[in-house]
């Protein structure tokens, strides 16, 4: 019952703080070498943005009272790799935002290895000076380009258990991360047993094409969803892995168990979690048709539009 009135005081909150930006405190500005970065204060609630107008583009936001709990629920969503991989030893993050993911990893996963990219050093600057950003000998951070951070990573025959995209925003995809290359680069990276997690669109355009692209490049995957809003994850298994072909009740019901107490410290639950998976297999609902994005066609901006 707490748990669920703490809940609701943090949509709350998050409501307040969408519909009256104007009265956020603005601790930090400035326009990066790729964007606008602002800090924002409203009460206990503090917000990485990138565009000075729009609400849609939040990449960060803790409870200065709470900082370990999760705020946005995609985050929360993205935790469901545990479920299928418990204990990933290398992870690479494209995105860092405020480097909330990285922090709450390192909590749950302190003897993995984090590798941190992010483009823009502006982030990464902000990240650790109002956002708590940890590194360490364990923990990397890589400014630089994802794409060409994933080429080199072949490059180098690097692998990694656990790979999370989360370099978009409400305002601008980088298309270049979409297409069926790109994603078939990054699953060269992926152990045998390796699990990545996209956090991406449901209420757009870009939804069916897309999903049709990671269908192309991974087969069936598993996705997680909250219905109560339009967050999805994207969950694929490496398809060597047996894992893939394991029923995912009896996948994660010991690892249910196994991060049900420790998932609790971050606002998560397991439980709860497991509910929002389903398999394209047996849930499609875009056409075997349908359009695939490809570093020559790869309209992602122009498609990233309410569907009809």
């Amino acid at each position: 019952m707490m748990h669920n009135t703490l809940l609701a005081l943090m949509s709350l909150l998050f409501l307040s703080l969408t519909s009256a930006s104007v009265n956020a405190k603005v601790i930090h500005s400035e326009r990066s070498l790729y964007r606008n970065i602002l800090v924002e204060d409203h009460g206990d609630l503090r917000c990485l943005k990138f565009n000075v107008k729009s609400n849609k583009t939040q990449q960060s936001c803790f409870l200065k009272s709470e900082p370990d709990r999760l705020f946005f629920n995609y985050t929360k969503l993205l935790m469901t790799s545990l479920l299928v991989n418990p204990e990933p030893k290398r992870i690479l993050i494209i995105g860092l935002g405020g480097g909330t993911m990285s922090n709450t990893l390192h909590q749950l996963l302190p003897e993995s290895h984090i590798d941190n990219v992010e483009i823009d050093e502006s982030v990464i600057k902000v990240a650790r000076e109002y956002f708590s950003f940890f590194e360490n000998d364990t923990i990397k951070t890589h400014s630089q380009d994802g794409r060409v951070f994933v080429k080199r990573a072949l490059l180098k025959k690097q692998q990694y258990d656990w790979i999370i995209l989360d370099a978009f925003n409400g305002d601008y995809i980088p298309e270049h991360l979409m297409t069926k290359e790109f994603l078939e680069e990054v699953k060269g990276l992926l152990t045998h047993n390796g699990v990545l997690t996209a956090n991406t669109f449901s209420m757009s355009k870009l939804y069916k094409i897309e999903s049709a692209t990671y269908k192309a490049v991974f087969g069936d995957f598993y996705q997680v969803r909250n219905r109560a809003n339009s967050n999805r994850v994207i969950l694929a298994i490496n398809q060597e892995s047996k894992a893939h072909l394991t029923d995912i009740e009896q996948l994660t019901q010991a690892n249910v168990e196994h991060y049900f107490e420790l998932f609790k410290r971050f606002g998560v639950n397991a439980e709860q979690l497991s509910t929002h998976m389903y398999s394209t297999k047996t849930h499609q609902d875009w056409r075997d048709d349908s359009k695939i994005l490809t570093d020559q066609f790869s309209p992602a901006n122009l498609l990233n539009t309410k569907a009809n």
